[in-house]
């Protein structure tokens, strides 16, 4: 079966990206053939490894130069972007021919699904449908977010399947006749998990306002003199360094917390740590909660749209927080830090709990999704 996969880029370290390149991994060793197209690439290479055999375009695009511009410079040039973008995908996909091609919902997704090139198109969105609200605006730029997202359940409708990560995002969109839910698979597994006697807490993301860094640091600055001998380590990069620098400089908590960078050796990262920390205002499925559960962590987080509510088992894996009540997160934070027996105890029922994330348990549910689409080729069960 051939399959293409749209994203803006492989170069990203993000969550979508880690990923993407562990499903297209896993379809090749199936025998499959993969091929990703991107917009922004850039000439980059993939962050994450990628086999060899998968192929890759990029179109030239460069949705992301426009960056930083005015609304004014903005708006002239992504009209002429898109069009271009429709141009060049359309003319790719009617030479490859492909079984399916599926959209990560980046802009290619408001014209997928009238190129007739013979494919079945699936669209997947690693968000959740509330997403655009809760960026937070206000005024105008708040009523774009309503209207865009109302746009967002007109998108989803002409593709054959609309693939969410979430129980609970499924729910805001409705009855869908072609939803489905498939979470993300971990991706990695691990023989060692963490002994839960070490005085860290980790967190990991780009450092962004959907991560919510600086409520996690207002949250330590807090929490930390009563345990002087525990640090704070948050690995990721984005535009809020410069202000999260600042930030732990002022808060006074420089000596217990560290804002390191992105790093290929997570696992490390987890087995050094004790708890996992999440303070993001939205998510999809927050692949570090189950990555974390696979490491043996317990994890305190809010209980934001969506994902957490999915992951984490309150009180027996982790603590699910209300959004907004601080002071019960630094009440259950305290109680794992106070206590390495709970973190043990917990953290053993976390890695238990992982285990509907392994890579076959979850890509068996896409193998039967594309049997479903392309009957006359079925694939390969495992």
């Amino acid at each position: 079966m051939r399959i293409v996969y749209c994203i803006p880029a492989t170069s990203n370290s993000g969550g979508m990206e880690r990923v993407l390149t562990r499903k297209v991994n896993y379809l090749v060793g199936l025998g499959h053939e993969l091929i990703i197209i991107t917009t922004d690439q850039r000439g980059a290479k993939p962050f994450f490894p990628l086999d060899e055999s998968v192929k890759q375009y990029d179109l030239g695009i460069n949705y992301d130069e426009n960056n930083g511009q005015g609304i004014l410079a903005k708006a002239l040039a992504y009209p002429r972007k898109k069009r271009l973008h429709k141009q060049r995908l359309q003319a790719l996909l009617l030479e490859l021919r492909a079984d399916i091609v599926i959209s990560m919902f980046g802009d290619d997704s408001s014209f997928l699904p009238k190129i007739k090139d013979g494919s079945k198109k699936i669209l997947e969105y690693h968000f959740s449908k509330l997403k655009r609200l809760q960026y937070g605006r206000t005024g105008l730029w708040r009523l774009v977010d309503i209207l865009r997202t109302k746009m967002d359940e007109w998108t989803v409708k002409p593709f054959d399947r609309f693939v969410v990560l979430t129980a609970e995002d499924q729910g805001y969109w409705g009855a869908l006749p072609n939803i489905r839910v498939i979470p993300n698979p971990l991706p990695f597994t691990s023989d060692e998990t963490s002994s839960c006697k070490a005085t860290k807490v980790v967190a990991v993301g780009r450092y962004d306002f959907q991560k919510n860094f600086s409520k996690l640091l207002q949250l330590w600055a807090r929490i930390a003199p009563q345990f002087p001998e525990w640090t704070l380590e948050i690995y990721g990069d984005g535009d809020q360094r410069c202000q999260l620098e600042q930030e732990v400089k002022e808060l006074g908590i420089s000596s217990s917390v560290t804002l390191a960078q992105p790093t290929h050796q997570m696992k490390e990262v987890y087995l050094s740590a004790s708890i996992y920390a999440m303070t993001s205002r939205y998510e999809g499925l927050p692949m570090v909660l189950i990555e974390a559960q696979q490491m043996g962590l317990p994890i305190v987080s809010f209980a934001c749209p969506c994902g957490p509510r999915d992951v984490i088992h309150d009180g027996e894996d982790g603590f699910l927080i209300p959004m907004g009540e601080d002071d019960i997160f630094l009440k259950a934070l305290g109680t794992l830090m106070a206590s390495e027996e709970k973190r043990v105890c917990m953290g053993q029922r976390a890695r238990e709990a992982s285990a509907r994330y392994e890579v076959n348990a979850v890509m068996n549910k896409w193998l039967t999704l594309f049997s479903e689409l392309v009957p006359t080729k079925p694939t390969a069960g495992l």
